[in-house]
């Protein structure tokens, strides 16, 4: 698709901000102590680590679903350093797909090799979307109406959903779809980014 996995202005740094501060640490503003999330695009697996990092450190139990119809292979994911917590980072890549596995005591991974359009997501599964799919123009079927109104109908209420995308068409859409979408700034290099709240 001639599309790089992360900003170049820093993975940690946008995943960070996106989907952990404006996403994960949104949702546990209230002091909950479980979050199911799904994510969609487990590409390098950055955004499964750092949600696993901090269930560790704040005593959350998460319930971490994954897509992804192209698991990068080992000899790539081996060469990433995202983290001095490289055992935690080889755990999330080398357990089996398709399964549940207990990760941590507190973070327990399900990846699924599977697409959003044929994946049956079942309906209010979900506290948080981690939406982080390719970009609209490289990839513009994971960002139909009808995607996010699976997605939409996947979420419990008061759900939250996070993406690195500000496209006018999503945020039309998911406010079609009846939830309530707000425009943050966004991580370096981006002028904005998009969460939406199901009511």
């Amino acid at each position: 698709m001639n599309e790089t996995y992360h900003s170049r202005h820093g993975a940690i740094q946008e995943s960070e901000y996106v989907f952990i501060e404006k996403g994960l640490k949104f949702f546990l503003r209230d002091k909950k102590e479980f979050v199911s999330v799904l994510e969609i695009g487990f590409g390098t697996g950055l955004n499964a680590l750092l949600t696993a990092n901090l269930s560790q450190t704040d005593g959350i139990n998460i319930v971490y679903t994954a897509l992804e119809t192209h698991p990068i292979p080992e000899e790539i994911w081996r060469t990433l350093n995202y983290s001095t917590e490289k055992l935690l980072f080889e755990k999330l890549h080398a357990t089996a797909w398709n399964e549940w596995v207990t990760i941590t005591p507190q973070f327990n991974l399900f990846k699924r090799e599977e697409s959003l359009q044929a994946a049956n997501l079942g309906v209010q599964q979900f506290d948080l979307i981690y939406f982080d799919a390719f970009a609209p123009n490289k990839q513009p079927e994971m960002w139909e109406h009808t995607m996010l109104q699976k997605i939409s109908l996947a979420m419990k209420s008061g759900a939250v959903f996070v993406t690195y995308c500000a496209k006018g068409q999503l945020k039309r859409d998911l406010k079609s779809l009846g939830l309530v979408v707000e425009s943050l700034s966004g991580p370096p290099g981006k002028r904005e980014m998009v969460r939406a709240i199901k009511i």
